[in-house]
């Protein structure tokens, strides 16, 4: 039996097998063991990673744990993304199945001959190489059941990453986090079992800009959101054990960051929690204080992702005075009506950096596209017995008043901008029967920080 599977690429235009292979497809070979693959029309990083995503996945049986690339791209950003397809295609939620086979790929033993000998080259693939490794750690975290993804876990786990790749992880608990005034989050936490997290991370790289303040991510860390009293229907409330989804994104980003050693300051905030209904749950008509000392009327307790990050975005801002405030959460339904499950909603006041993410999204593979932000939005959130109300009753802008809301938070942050991934963090798709996690997030801001 051969003891490799063979890849051989094909040009876009090249004439061999023009008939039997379409763009942006492949065939089966028995000699060499292995595929054909003709390079997509216009081929980009991200469609040469989708390809091979799929076919890892696809043909995971006809895999050996040796892999050779014939007639490679010349452009090393193709072959390495790749390269990042094919461990991406690794994946599989299944850990749980008492029964359950492991990808070729996923082998420690696996190796992968490019025949890229160049030092440009190898460092694209490495690149890729420790993207798609983060990538499907956090994809792993987003699937995770929730009775396993408990906000205890997600701290141990930015813990353990820290540890090993090299960035500060703090951790406050309930008491530190009273004493801190984080009142939004520990409100919503009032219904569940576990305790609150408030998970730090910081990341400087060597050679990080010494000027400035850092670039500061704040990720929504709800580990199951079940309404709390406001309660949700049943249909798909299994899957909202990916409220966590900004969380992992920010995990990602922080872990990316230190793997490259990319030359940037970088935090990392997630407030986790659960929303739960208990006898002691927070109810619509409480008025809450947050850490910003501002107050908050209830209106909806399914609306807990903008408090808990309201917390995030003002201790960011005391603590650490970043010059670029950004967070990212699995938000509203209203940014799935709007964009169903093709890109992220992006939301801010500053058109250069809603450009330079348009930017990073496209280069990546990551998508987002802006709605508008009008102060004359804020109007629905006006409350008579608080400064602000957590919901404004209007779902069809639903997007747009939780940005305003959580804009209430920056102390008006110049460069303070928002991402509403609820679409695109889990979907359903050729990977998995139910809908499954993308790590939709992590590649989006580290394109954006190689390059800005």
């Amino acid at each position: 039996m051969p003891e490799n599977t063979t890849i051989r690429f094909l040009a876009e235009d090249a004439k061999e097998l023009k008939n039997t292979i379409k763009p942006g497809s492949y065939l089966r070979t028995v000699k060499p063991d292995g595929f054909v693959v003709r390079l997509p029309q216009n081929a980009t990083p991200a469609k040469l990673r989708e390809l091979a995503h799929q076919l890892s996945h696809k043909e995971s049986e006809q895999f050996k744990t040796e892999v050779e690339f014939v007639d490679a791209p010349r452009e090393h950003d193709l072959t390495a993304a790749f390269v990042g397809g094919l461990l991406l295609g690794t994946y599989s939620p299944g850990r749980w199945k008492s029964e359950k086979s492991s990808h070729p790929l996923a082998d420690k033993k696996m190796v992968i001959s490019t025949g890229v000998g160049s030092k440009k080259g190898k460092q694209a693939i490495f690149r890729e190489k420790e993207l798609a490794e983060t990538q499907l750690s956090i994809m792993a975290l987003v699937d995770a059941p929730a009775n396993m993804k408990r906000p205890q876990h997600l701290a141990e786990w930015a813990k353990a990453s820290g540890k090993a790749h090299g960035y500060k992880v703090k951790v406050l608990d309930k008491k530190a986090c009273i004493k801190e005034g984080l009142g939004a989050l520990l409100a919503v936490n009032r219904g569940s079992e576990d305790e609150a997290r408030f998970i730090i991370t910081e990341y400087k790289g060597k050679d990080a800009p010494k000027k400035g303040g850092p670039v500061a991510i704040i990720g929504k860390g709800i580990t199951f959101d079940t309404g709390g009293v406001s309660i949700k229907p049943s249909a798909n409330l299994h899957l909202m054990k990916s409220d966590m989804g900004g969380a992992a994104a920010t995990f990602g980003a922080m872990e990316a960051a230190a793997r490259l050693e990319l030359p940037v300051h970088l935090i990392g905030i997630v407030p986790s929690t659960d929303n739960s209904v208990d006898a002691l749950s927070y109810k619509p008509s409480d008025v809450i204080t947050g850490h910003s000392g501002k107050t908050i009327e209830i209106i909806d307790t399914d609306a807990e992702g903008r408090l808990v990050m309201s917390d995030g975005l003002s201790y960011a801002n005391k603590h650490f005075r970043p010059e670029v405030l950004i967070d990212v959460a699995t938000l509203t339904g209203s940014a799935v009506r709007t964009f169903g499950y093709e890109c992220g909603a992006v939301m801010s006041k500053n058109e250069e950096l809603i450009s330079s993410f348009r930017a990073a999204g496209e280069a990546c593979g990551e998508r987002v596209w802006p709605l508008p932000v009008w102060d004359e939005y804020m109007s629905g959130l006006n409350s008579d017995v608080a400064d602000i109300k957590n919901y404004s009753g209007r779902p069809i802008n639903g997007a747009i008043d939780a940005f305003k809301f959580l804009e209430f938070f920056t102390g008006e942050h110049p460069a303070y901008i928002h991402f509403d991934i609820a679409g695109v963090a889990l979907k359903q798709g050729p990977y998995a029967k139910d809908r499954q996690a993308t790590g939709f997030g992590m590649r989006l801001f580290i394109e954006w920080l190689e390059n800005r």
